[in-house]
């Protein structure tokens, strides 16, 4: 880790950045060892069970074809669980994403959900945040496949969502990197969106709050509940789910790939890389000299970036000009947009009330 693209990075007198600290903090709180671990485990899926007699599924699983979700699945299957696998279809899957499903639902005995959003509704979400010129343009998935699992959970009555994030691989991430706030969706959207967004899942202000209070179904990180070495779980989904490596974390998705592999760096000067790999150091799966001998490698295979550039460009409709005009434009803070918190904020006719007392 390092200071090039975060300004919220703290060093001690010995060069341990914040993240280790924050590291060694989560692992604390959140990651489980020996018979708790076990115990631990064992009751989460007695849990699940029990709240899924007399239904169809005992919990949903959000499925990317990624080795967390792969693995997750692997693990649902040997506990005896009913799982609906629900993917998301945002348009841009990978045909090798799109084989690992497959084989998830198809080796495991799971049904699958897929969740096909409108394209150009999900496009113009796309080019808003392109527009805004902020850094997490992945927000846009992140936020329907969290509303969607919601949605679902809800019309289908399943109380537990199986979760495929983690501490030990993943947790890792400065703050200035991403924006997961749905205000700051809308507002964004707002400024810059051409469609009224009809389909697009995105839940409303109340309900977030009902939902964040009442809790009617809860999402399980099951990792933490389990010794989760990455290297050895790819070692057996690939031999029990004939998996097959994409090459980066997150790469399924073609966008995902060209946004971590050229987005990121040119615009953003962020390499997602140094904070994956001290991640995997910080647990303890690899040393720093083999993340920095990984560093050397290439961001983005030279021939696959050529393809994809041309292959998003055109699916975005942009020029290969107005593209490089938008990688050359300074960033925005995500702040600049709104993020408000508050309820009054948030709905328009609160909003109203609110100006009203105002005067």
């Amino acid at each position: 880790m390092d200071n090039i693209a975060d300004p919220d990075i703290k060093f001690d007198e010995k060069g341990i950045c914040n993240y280790y600290y924050e590291y060694k903090e989560a692992e604390k709180n959140q990651v489980f060892f020996g018979v708790e671990r076990t115990h631990k485990y064992n009751e989460i899926i007695s849990k699940i069970k029990f709240d899924g007699k007399g239904k169809d599924y005992d919990c949903i699983l959000g499925v990317s074809g990624g080795v967390d979700s792969t693995y997750l699945a692997l693990l649902a299957k040997e506990a005896g669980l009913r799982v609906l696998c629900v993917h998301f279809d945002n348009g841009w899957n990978s045909e090798l994403a799109v084989k690992n499903i497959e084989n998830i639902v198809s080796k495991c005995g799971f049904d699958l959900y897929t969740y096909v959003i409108d394209w150009n509704e999900f496009k113009d979400v796309q080019l808003s945040y392109f527009k805004a010129n902020v850094i997490d343009i992945e927000a846009v998935t992140d936020i329907a496949i969290f509303s969607a699992l919601d949605m679902i959970c809800k019309e289908k009555k399943i109380k537990h969502i199986i979760d495929g994030r983690n501490v030990v691989t993943e947790i890792t991430l400065p703050k200035s990197w991403f924006c997961k706030s749905h205000p700051n969706l809308r507002d964004i959207h707002e400024k810059f969106g051409k469609l009224k967004l009809k389909s697009y899942p995105l839940i409303g202000p109340i309900r977030r709050r009902v939902v964040a209070r009442t809790k009617p179904f809860v999402s399980w990180p099951l990792l933490n509940n389990v010794e989760y070495i990455k290297a050895d779980a790819k070692k057996r989904i690939i031999k029990e789910l004939e998996w097959r490596d994409y090459g980066g974390k997150h790469y399924e998705s073609v966008f995902t790939r060209f946004y971590q592999g050229y987005i990121l760096p040119q615009k953003f000067k962020v390499d997602k890389r140094k904070a994956h790999l001290s991640n995997l150091i910080f647990s303890g799966q690899i040393s720093k000299e083999e993340a920095i001998e990984e560093l050397k490698q290439p961001i983005y295979p030279e021939d696959l970036f050529r393809v994809d550039y041309e292959f998003v460009l055109k699916k975005l409709g942009f020029t290969n000009e107005a593209f490089q005009e938008y990688i050359k434009a300074p960033q925005i803070p995500h702040n600049h947009y709104d993020m408000s918190l508050s309820i009054f904020d948030e709905v328009k006719w609160l909003k109203k009330i609110k100006s009203i007392f105002k005067k």
